[in-house]
């Protein structure tokens, strides 16, 4: 009976431990989006991260007879990335991200994580006044 139970709490334990990673570690999904960058915030109460919300444009109904924009809203867990998307807001961007089944509370709150900056915008060249 003994061996019994050490072989069921091993199975148990993989068992949970097999879930935790397919639930929170496995990349589900990756991708490009592409928008105007609304926001990136550092918030939160016991952990903070990095949140912020793109702007895709078009705009589509999720139910018969309303309106509503496309918004994708994720975390970023790099401080740096985090920087140069607070510097670009309001800017059309392209960022690659990774999809996974759950967030944790330390990574995010949105299960998209925003990983990289695909494209930046260009600097606007500045055209001089012409003389009158």
């Amino acid at each position: 009976m003994k061996k019994f139970l050490g072989i069921f709490i091993v199975l148990l334990l993989v068992a949970g431990g097999i879930f935790v990673y397919y639930r929170f570690f496995f990349v589900f999904g990756e991708g490009v989006k592409s928008g105007e960058l609304n926001y990136v915030v550092y918030k939160g109460v016991v952990f903070k991260t990095y949140e912020g919300k793109l702007i895709q444009s078009g705009i589509r109904s999720k139910t018969a007879g309303s309106v509503q924009s496309y918004e994708f809203e994720f975390s970023v867990d790099d401080e740096e990335l985090a920087r140069e998307l607070m510097l670009q807001s309001g800017k059309t961007l392209e960022l690659h991200y990774k999809e996974y089944f759950g967030a944790l509370p330390w990574r995010g709150f949105t299960k998209f994580i925003v990983d990289s900056i695909i494209v930046k915008p260009q600097p606007e060249p500045l055209i001089p006044e012409a003389a009158e």
